[in-house]
């Protein structure tokens, strides 16, 4: 078994393995760390502020940034524009780029045959394949230490978008006024850089988010709102 937390990207990211794989999870760490180099909007350095104070081209980045700018625009088209990597008018990608890193980092543990893992990134989480399931509690939006629901499964990524922890900050794109119809939502899917994305998009929607999630495969949503909760018709299945 391997443990390890790393403070990058501006979180904490921890990875629990059920392998010995002290090495996968270095060059998965590495990666983690690559990744914040390129794409840190806080770096004045990265890639991601030299293309966005409009210093080098695309073609001059790192091939990951086409890449994740590609991920982005697609990503923008299936939400109906509620996820934009243009948050207040400024190339900020960031709202796919850590569930696309975590996605990765979880890639690298399978392939050097660490495949029993969770790689958790500030509660962002891809689960590897397998081969027993994990129980993943969901923290209460509105109640502090308590839990609103719970997902049982492997091979999954969850992600939850919320206000509890940094209050408003996320937007409607459509309207530039902070969301605020649901306290939290949390996706569940197969792959976290579309699921951690489209929980952004999801929460902004507010309850709109329902419909449009009931309308995706293998996707399904847990939503707290002021007056209780809801969630898709095949969440249970995920537990």
């Amino acid at each position: 078994m391997t443990r390890h937390v790393e403070h990058v990207m501006g979180t904490v990211f921890s990875f629990d393995v059920r392998h010995d794989a002290a090495e996968a999870v270095a060059r998965a760490v590495a990666w983690l760390h690559h990744v914040d180099a390129v794409f840190s909007t806080y770096r004045p350095d990265s890639a991601i502020s030299h293309l966005s104070r409009g210093e080098i081209d695309v073609s001059d980045c790192p091939p990951e940034v086409a890449q994740v700018l590609a991920l982005c625009s697609q990503t923008e088209h299936d939400t109906n524009g509620y996820f934009t990597m243009y948050p207040g008018g400024r190339l900020d990608p960031t709202g796919l780029v850590k569930g696309w890193a975590i996605e990765e980092a979880s890639r690298l543990l399978s392939e050097a045959g660490a495949s029993h893992h969770c790689v958790n990134g500030g509660g962002d989480i891809q689960l590897g394949p397998g081969p027993s399931p994990w129980r993943i509690g969901i923290a209460h939006p509105a109640r502090p230490g308590a839990l609103c629901t719970v997902v049982t499964g492997h091979d999954l990524a969850i992600a939850t978008s919320g206000n509890a922890e940094r209050g408003p900050h996320i937007l409607d794109p459509h309207t530039g006024r902070h969301a605020t119809a649901l306290l939290s939502i949390t996706l569940v899917g197969p792959r976290l850089t579309a699921v951690d994305a489209f929980a952004t998009a999801a929460f902004a929607m507010g309850d709109a988010a329902r419909d449009w999630v009931e309308e995706i495969d293998d996707l399904e949503a847990f939503a707290v709102t002021a007056d209780g909760s809801w969630q898709t018709s095949g969440f249970g299945a995920q537990n």
